[in-house]
């Protein structure tokens, strides 16, 4: 009986596996935050896209030249939109782009030429082209963890707005 007790004091007191047990509690843990930082790393990249291909969207809204009428020009503006979505690496199709013409909201009907805002230089006209554009980023890392634990992770909206200054002669006001 003394040696039994003598075996089990050993095993009680024995470190061996502590490191193993330690490893296992802290791993999930620690693999939860190296996998958020990598999401976050992709929304930022995401959101990048999304803010330059709103800021080229309205570079093209802006050009005088460009398009001979307003439908062409929004239809123009979406392409540009769309080829950099594609080309940041993005589904041009889980995008929303909204381009609105004033300074105000958006209207139900989109017109290219806007309210004309006369600026403090005389015989200059300044028009605001406002572009946005919407883009919804799934969570594939952060959302399948989650899932184990009876939950769910949508996706996140990606939103950026681009305002350029059309400024031409007075004559064209």
């Amino acid at each position: 009986m003394a040696a039994l007790i003598r075996l089990l004091r050993r095993f009680v007191r024995a470190q061996s596996g502590a490191e193993l047990i330690e490893f296992a509690l802290t791993l999930p843990l620690m693999l939860l935050v190296v996998l958020g930082m990598i999401e976050f790393g992709f929304l930022f990249q995401q959101y990048e896209v999304v803010t330059n291909a709103a800021r080229e969207g309205a570079r093209i809204a802006v050009l005088p030249t460009y398009s001979p009428t307003a439908a062409a020009a929004e239809a123009n503006v979406k392409t540009r939109i769309n080829q950099y979505l594609s080309a940041g690496g993005l589904d041009s199709s889980s995008s929303v782009t909204t381009i609105c013409g004033g300074g105000g909201g958006c209207p139900g009907n989109w017109q290219f030429i806007p309210e004309t805002i006369v600026a403090g230089t005389p015989g200059l006209c300044v028009s605001v082209f406002p572009v946005t554009v919407q883009y919804l980023h799934p969570v594939p890392f952060l959302g399948g963890i989650i899932r184990y634990f009876g939950l769910t992770f949508g996706t996140v909206t990606l939103k950026a707005t681009a305002r350029m200054r059309n400024e031409v002669p007075a004559s064209s006001c």
